[in-house]
């Protein structure tokens, strides 16, 4: 009588993916997350590395690996928050309808992320330091506003291109658009006069009056529908 074959040994469990010093995603999240928690309550002055670390549940060490001090820490959370913004206003403008029903759109959810409490929080960090650290404001600056508006610019040039629009200085019209569809609420939030984000009725006016106004300016040739958007926003 053959003998019974002994069951073949398991199979190790697959081993998880090791990732090079200071590449790993979740951990960086944890970073970010710890370090916000700190910044938000405390500011950025009275935000220290140990509290960060405390925060994150990270070694200095780890923390070193992949950020080099506060300013870096601050910046990444910036490029974080811009990422989420330039991902809606992108769809924004990606989505159905035409120039007017992307701008609109586009306007709102600008107003929606720069009006939100974490948000405000951020820039309020950043006022607080700006005359001792320039440096620090030029950063915050560069990773969030000149991008956003770099990326609606290029979108107005490839909209004019197309005819739908007539700009002759995409940049400056990138601002002005913003600056429309922000109007006044924007700063009443930053200065803490409405404590509150505004309700969607008051944005939904303030992107309509946006639109209207500046179509009026920069309105082109061709039918408003005949172009659908420029890819890649």
């Amino acid at each position: 009588m053959t003998s019974p074959t002994p069951p073949s040994p398991a199979s190790p469990p697959p081993r998880a993916k090791r990732h090079a010093a200071g590449t790993d995603p979740r951990k960086r999240d944890q970073i970010l997350a710890g370090a916000w928690e700190e910044f938000r309550a405390h500011g950025f002055d009275a935000t220290t590395m140990n509290g960060i670390c405390r925060a994150a549940a990270v070694s200095k060490g780890t923390l070193y690996v992949y950020f080099q001090g506060k300013e870096d820490l601050f910046v990444a959370l910036v490029e974080q928050q811009r990422d989420r913004l330039t991902g809606q206003l992108g769809f924004a403008l990606s989505g159905p309808g035409d120039v007017a029903s992307r701008l609109t759109a586009y306007a709102v959810a600008l107003v929606q992320v720069l009006t939100s409490d974490e948000m405000l929080r951020a820039q309020r960090i950043v006022v607080a330091v700006a005359e001792r650290m320039p440096d620090l404001a030029q950063r915050f600056y560069d990773a969030g506003g000149r991008h956003v508006l770099g990326r609606l610019g290029r979108w107005l040039a490839e909209a004019s291109a197309a005819g739908v629009l007539s700009i002759p200085d995409p940049p400056r019209a990138a601002q002005q658009f913003s600056e429309l569809a922000m109007a006044g609420v924007w700063r009443q939030r930053l200065f803490g006069v409405l404590r509150e984000p505004p309700e969607q009725s008051v944005i939904d006016a303030l992107a309509a009056d946006a639109v209207r106004v500046f179509l009026a300016a920069y309105a082109g040739t061709a039918p408003p529908d005949s172009w659908k958007g420029a890819p890649g926003f």
